[in-house]
């Protein structure tokens, strides 16, 4: 008698734990970028992204059913959730969507930093404040996520031991943003 390949040994104890561990994270990842695009306000991709997260969640899950008597599927398919987590933080933070609002107090006089924000795009508005040991400025830039590590060197180059936030912003109406990114020239070959 003939054993089929989804009979063996190397199928159940190897193969189908590891396709459900790739599975749970494609899933999870899809549905962690899913949350983050509905609560950004992308209306459109969320469901979309939660389509392909539910099919493929189905399709591991069953496997799972199926294979009640092999823990190495229970372990891969809560392992295989973790990593999706991670992974789709990762995720998240490379493609960097949406807008933060950075409010910094530094603790001496801010002409220089604003010069090099303005000099680097930012848009910036400075409001007098009074702080616990007096009268202190209050700088405020709205900026694409993308750019935060940009604006934290300028921080760190002028003044670093300055006290700052950064908190995410749903949305945004007129304003100054930021000079957009320098496109590289292309020379038309045909006027």
């Amino acid at each position: 008698m003939e054993v089929s390949f989804f009979d063996s040994l190397w199928w159940s104890w190897v193969i189908l734990p590891l396709l459900i561990f790739l599975s749970r994270i494609l899933d999870q990842s899809i549905g962690t970028l899913r949350i983050i695009f509905v609560s950004k306000g992308y209306r459109y991709i969320g469901p979309l992204l939660g389509f392909f997260e539910v099919i493929i969640w189905l399709l591991a899950v069953t496997q799972v059913l199926k294979h009640l008597y092999n823990p190495l599927s229970y372990i891969a398919y809560g392992a295989g959730f973790a990593m999706g987590n991670y992974v789709g933080i990762r995720l998240e933070e490379k493609i960097s969507i949406g807008n933060v609002l950075l409010r910094m107090i530094p603790n001496r006089d801010p002409s220089s930093l604003i010069r090099q924000f303005r000099e680097s795009g930012f848009g910036v508005t400075v409001v007098d404040g009074q702080g616990a040991s007096g009268p202190v400025k209050i700088v405020f830039t709205i900026m694409k996520r993308k750019r935060i590590s940009q604006a934290i060197a300028i921080i760190n180059a002028h003044h670093p031991n300055s006290f700052y936030t950064i908190e995410e912003i749903k949305t945004v109406k007129e304003g100054f943003f930021g000079l957009p990114p320098a496109r590289p020239r292309v020379r038309r070959l045909f006027p």
